[in-house]
């Protein structure tokens, strides 16, 4: 599968291009504007993109109107085609949000049914109750996503519901020619559903990859054969800037060995969740650490860890942002990319990761861990990768068992002998490839 492979770029496309808040009909050209950052996106050594909702909705994507428009805040039909064409052309797959748990209330669906009630052919789309009422005041009640009621949550036992969302998929893949989804709440998206969508889109398009939100829990209920190729791997964000702030590297250990060791019970080995330090839902990572000398050897943790890694717009090159400023905090307009030494540095992670193919796809095993120092191996049949990571303010001195005397190290470029012993300086992560 390509997407194991790939390092994925998180484009919240409302946000990015500056587009209204509420959806004021007026057509706009911000798909466009995208199509300025594919340059910088390539030289980020990224080979895939996933784009948040940009289909018609009544504010911020989630709560959609119309499956198969692309929302005028952001263009046309026409131009969503034009930016995957070109993205592909700089060989870059691209994923699309699927949000397929609700609707929003300007749906048309939704909208028969506030003019029809009970005489609505989509009352059986929806929960519906015409004895109750709304915080909307519908004089009917319906189920909202988490209480939410401006995600109005959609009947996925309903066949009619699921042939219009599957024939939408097939819309997407034959007009835009996507590559696959990120599933929204896919932890309580209904797994008939989510098999079939499995299944047809294995047939509509080899190789298409769906990606399903996870937030906890057991991620093979989603992550597995019939549903979904990979999972967000919440709990390794959470261990990744908390180890960093509690300086108790023991916490993202504890994760990755629960996740992708060798034991029995270890969860995931083999398998492929997506990593990442922020997206749209969560405070920015540089706003998350205490210590911002540690983004570096942060992001170099998360690409050399088992799982994709995948980076959000404007966080390579250090932006802030707090979710307790509200989500539009999270997702802000930015005209142009920008360039600085973090954004070298994560590019670099980048080419490290193509040419690499043992982190994508070797084992994992700690061999050794102190509250601010930690160093793993990653082996696969195509070669061996040692990793080390500094988070302490002074240099460390590690002995450690290498089975190896030295070693190429990738971020630097230089080679290193670790026979007697490895140091590593402050604030530094080290990938080494034995030789």
């Amino acid at each position: 599968m390509w997407a194991y492979e790939s390092v994925f770029y998180q484009i919240y496309p409302l946000g990015l291009t500056g587009a209204p808040f509420e959806n004021d009909g007026v057509q706009r050209d911000g798909l466009k504007k995208i199509a300025g950052w594919i340059d910088h996106i390539k030289k980020l050594n990224v080979n895939a993109v996933y784009f948040s909702p940009l289909f018609e909705s009544d504010t911020h994507g989630y709560n959609t109107r119309d499956y198969r428009m692309v929302d005028k805040r952001l263009g046309t039909n026409e131009d969503l085609t034009e930016l995957v064409d070109k993205f592909h052309e700089n060989g870059i797959r691209v994923i699309l949000d699927g949000v397929f748990n609700h609707v929003g209330r300007g749906s048309f669906a939704f909208r028969d049914v506030q003019k029809n009630r009970e005489n609505s052919r989509y009352c059986s789309w929806f929960y519906l109750n015409f004895d109750g009422d709304s915080p909307y005041h519908d004089n009917f009640w319906y189920e909202g996503w988490e209480g939410n009621y401006d995600l109005v949550k959609l009947n996925l036992k309903n066949p009619e519901v699921t042939d219009y969302l599957m024939d939408s998929v097939r819309f997407w893949i034959e007009t835009f020619h996507i590559d696959g989804l990120r599933l929204d709440v896919a932890y309580m998206v209904d797994r008939d559903f989510l098999r079939r969508l499995r299944r047809e889109t294995e047939e509509m398009k080899k190789d298409f990859f769906l990606l399903g939100e996870m937030i906890g829990g057991d991620y093979r209920e989603i992550m597995n054969d019939q549903c979904c190729h990979s999972v967000t791997n919440y709990e390794c964000r959470k261990g990744l800037y908390s180890s960093m702030n509690s300086m108790n590297l023991f916490e993202i250990k504890s994760s990755l060995e629960r996740q992708f060791g060798h034991e029995p019970w270890c969860l995931y080995t083999g398998m492929h969740p997506v990593s990442f330090v922020d997206n749209h839902d969560v405070s920015r990572i540089a706003t998350e650490l205490t210590d911002k000398n540690q983004l570096k050897p942060l992001y170099a943790l998360m690409y050399a860890m088992p799982g994709i890694p995948m980076i959000y717009y404007g966080s390579e090159w250090g932006i802030e942002g707090s979710k307790s400023d509200g989500d539009q905090a999270l997702r802000p307009e930015i005209k142009e990319p920008q360039w600085n030494d973090l954004t070298d540095y994560i590019a670099r992670l980048g080419a490290i990761r193509k040419s690499c193919s043992v982190l994508s796809y070797g084992d994992y095993r700690t061999l050794l861990i102190t509250n601010r120092q930690m160093i793993f191996d990653r082996r696969s049949d195509d070669g061996r990768i040692i990793f080390a990571i500094n988070i302490d303010s002074n240099p460390y001195h590690a002995d450690f068992n290498a089975e190896a005397g030295r070693a190429h190290e990738l971020i630097t470029g230089t080679d290193v002998d670790f026979g007697g012993g490895l140091d590593i300086p402050a604030y530094t992560a080290m990938i080494m490839q034995p030789f």
